[in-house]
């Protein structure tokens, strides 16, 4: 048994509730059904999307009023500032702004503030520098709407503000000349549009016709800020995904090559290889060059800082690893039981990277992560916080709000400053929290599976059907599939570093290849002969122009008691490696040696070296079950399976000797023996023994076992190896004998557990086992 790492639900569909559309096949119905696509009119916008859905710019809060303000700073050339953010959607708000105000003729300059000298948002020192340089009119994109002292700091310095934004709006607007907000009033119909979406909007209303050629730039920070891919903003990403993929522009191209996209893009291609390439500059340094990369119209520019910034992205990615690599030694130096909620800090951790670091420990470990930096001489410890679904951020982090200098954020990610000797009582306080909110359920993710598919129904056809309602994201996520019961007929390790896993699966003449990244640590805990469940999104791999279906999977669980065969392997060191320790037994029952002393190392160890010893057991399940060698019956090994009803069953046993199986002699050798010895008279066992077992093939061992088998039954007499007959020896039976009966008893052990087949084997362990304790699977269904 393998358990899922995260915990499966099951959306629950009537067959019938999802008929949406019967042009459509049953699978599309179901989806869009998932999706709260209930009407044939609304399958239609969903599958095809048209610009026509997109709603009146000009009925979004105070955009007549920022449209007019901005033509007049135009007319009258006055001096305009575009005040953007540093991640993927500031910059890309900023280069829409400032490439439509350009077109129209302004005097135009952009400012990104700079994360660590500067911090999130707008503040007082830039608008003072912008009013030195001659600025009349600012304009924010992707922030702003909690600038109430900037905003009034503008105002006493004379300049007008234009607040574009689309974050959560406060109880007050700040004091602008105009609030451009999706959320402000319910006048405009979708209200989660993204940063760059909100700046396209007051693009659109300044141009007086659509402007497609922007809708590259707006498909980067619309993916990229991960807004719910729904109502507009599905038809900007539709759209601008077609744009991105024909863009002209210099710096796209030069993104798409370092990035090594080809063909047509995908939401994929800019969440993880473009997003993150433009948030790398503002997490290390200013973000300018993104901008500029964006705004750019010679290719050798463009060229120069596509490289620039990939450099970074690749620097970047190396900080966060050897961060994460820190925090993760922290925690296991910390002991194996993990607190509820995890609080890492260390002093020269990059700040900006900080939010990835918090979300790598929250994939690994499944609980809210506070990750910290240190700064000794400000006396502050500054970074990020990721949780869990069932943990919510922001309200427990607003009940110890007095322990931070600066706090903002949402139930599942924050930023926060405190200072240092509060660091302590912060972790005190939110594991004790914690303690009460959270089950140990709740410290497992949730996967929500759309629909159970057989593999011999995963096709190019089904997929292709499938990505008809791309592109995906939050509001609408790829939908997940299920495969149960298949029993791999390949399974390896890929990577340098072995961590991803391969599998391949086969059900009639229909194979399906199953790719994890990351789960390649699963590969020692997956017996090849177990059947397996996956869950997974269905893709197209395509190489040298050909194309197969594959699953990427997310999580992989076996529900059924997995037998490990290592019979006869002479190198169990090795393969003890990879048996999970916690809750293993392993079992010998023969007497410990000092070189078996190595499996301490690993796993506790038992010795059940008699019948009172097996009474002794527990009545406890485990999880692992290691048995070391033979037992002398196939009784005693069955009451230790019953008493522990293992999960997985590790079968270690091996001898040292070449030959494992002794024979018991035939009757015709115990009578051949016997003639010979009545013609002899007498035998040196030791001495004639070896010449005899040439002589008939037998081995040596066979020769000593029958003479003692006569001697047991007082057929003979040995002395000092010299065996002589007895004169008038009562008639027995050679069953009658002990030692002949241990020998065909362990015959018996040996035929049952060392040269059956692996079918056999496991049959028998779950015959013994399943008749006391039967394992059940659990299924939660969702409706």
């Amino acid at each position: 048994m393998l358990p899922s790492k995260a915990k499966w639900n099951f959306i629950n569909m009537n067959d019938n509730s999802f008929l949406i559309d019967d042009t459509l096949s049953s699978l599309t119905n179901q989806l869009l059904y998932q999706r709260k696509i209930e009407t044939k009119e609304e399958a239609k916008h969903f599958l095809h999307p048209q610009l026509e859905q997109l709603h009146d710019p000009l009925s979004m809060h105070d955009m007549k009023k920022a449209v007019e303000r901005v033509r007049d700073a135009v007319a009258k050339q006055q001096r305009i500032l575009v005040f953007g953010d540093y991640d993927a959607d500031g910059v890309s708000s900023t280069a829409v702004l400032v490439e439509t105000l350009r077109e129209m003729g302004a005097i135009v300059d952009y400012y990104i503030p700079n994360r660590f000298t500067e911090g999130y948002g707008p503040n007082e020192a830039a608008f003072r520098q912008a009013k030195e340089h001659g600025v009349q009119l600012i304009i924010t994109v992707d922030t702003g709407i909690a600038a109430h002292h900037e905003a009034n700091v503008a105002e006493q310095l004379g300049m007008d503000l234009i607040i574009t934004d689309h974050h959560e709006v406060q109880e007050t607007l700040p004091n602008a000349y105009a609030v451009v907000h999706p959320k402000c009033s319910s006048d405009y119909p979708f209200q989660e549009l993204a940063g760059v979406g909100v700046a396209f909007k007051l693009a659109h209303a300044l141009l007086e016709q659509f402007p497609k050629h922007l809708l590259d730039l707006v498909a980067i920070g619309t993916i990229a800020d991960l807004v719910p891919l729904i109502g507009e903003n599905r038809v900007l990403a539709y759209y601008g995904l077609q744009a991105l993929t024909r863009s002209i522009r210099p710096g796209v191209q030069q993104l798409k090559e370092v990035c090594g996209i080809e063909g047509h893009m995908t939401e994929d291609d800019v969440g993880f290889s473009i997003g993150p390439r433009l948030n790398a500059v503002g997490r290390l340094q200013d973000a300018a060059p993104a901008v500029e990369l964006l705004l750019t119209e010679e290719n050798e520019e463009a060229a120069y800082l596509a490289n620039q910034i990939n450099a970074l992205n690749e620097e970047r990615k190396q900080i966060v690893a050897d961060i994460a690599e820190e925090a993760e030694a922290m925690l296991q130096v910390a002991g194996t039981e993990l607190p509820p909620v995890i609080v890492v800090a260390k002093e020269g951790w990059n700040q900006g990277v900080l939010g990835i670091v918090a979300s790598r420990l929250v994939n690994r470990y499944d609980r809210p992560v506070i990750a910290l930096t240190v700064d000794q001489e400000a006396n502050i410890a500054k970074g990020s916080a990721r949780s869990i679904e069932a943990f919510d951020l922001f309200t427990n982090c607003m009940e110890v709000r007095d322990l931070f200098t600066h706090f903002g954020g949402h139930a599942q990610a924050a930023g926060m400053t405190l200072p240092i000797e509060n660091v302590d009582l912060l972790r005190d306080k939110l594991c004790e929290q914690a303690d009460l909110q959270l089950t140990a359920e709740d410290f497992r993710q949730t996967l929500r599976i759309d629909s159970s598919l057989l593999l011999k129904d995963v096709c190019l056809q089904t997929i292709e059907e499938i990505n008809a309602l791309a592109p995906f994201g939050m509001g609408n996520p790829k939908p997940l599939f299920c495969l149960e019961s298949y029993a791999p007929v390949e399974m390896r390790q890929l990577g340098s570093k072995l961590n991803h896993l391969k599998l391949k699966l086969r059900e009639e003449d229909h194979e399906l290849d199953a790719i994890g990244f990351g789960l390649g640590d699963l590969y020692p805990r997956i017996s090849p002969h177990s059947p397996i469940s996956i869950v997974g999104e269905l893709s197209i791999n395509e190489w040298n122009g050909r194309k197969k279906p594959q699953i990427m999977m997310r999580d992989v669980k076996v529900a059924n008691r997995q037998l490990f065969d290592y019979r006869g392997n002479r190198h169990l060191q090795k393969v003890m490696k990879d048996v999970p320790t916690h809750n293993g037994i392993a079992i010998f029952f023969q007497p410990m040696t000092e070189k078996d002393d190595w499996v301490f190392e690993h796993v506790d160890a038992w010795e059940i070296l008699d019948d009172d010893m097996v009474e002794e057991i527990p009545l406890e399940q485990v999880d692992h079950l290691i048995l070391m060698d033979l037992p002398p019956s196939l009784h005693r090994l069955s009451i230790v399976l019953q008493k522990m009803t293992p999960h997985n069953i590790y079968a270690c046993y091996y001898t040292e000797e070449a030959a494992f199986l002794n024979t018991v002699p035939t009757r015709e050798h115990f009578k051949w023996f016997y003639g010979m010895l009545m013609k002899r008279k007498q035998f040196h066992l030791d001495r004639e023994g070896p010449k005899l077992a040439q002589y008939k093939g037998w081995t040596y061992d066979t020769v000593k076992f029958i003479a003692n088998v006569f001697s047991e039954l007082e057929f003979v007499k040995i002395e000092n190896g010299l065996i002589t007959l007895h004169a008038n020896p009562t008639k027995k039976d050679l069953t009658a004998s002990t030692l002949y009966q241990s020998k065909q008893q362990h015959l018996h052990v040996e035929q049952t557990l060392y040269f059956s087949t692996y079918k056999q084997l496991k049959q028998w362990f779950d015959e013994q086992i399943n008749g006391v304790f039967p394992l059940k699977e659990e299924v939660i269904n969702e409706s």
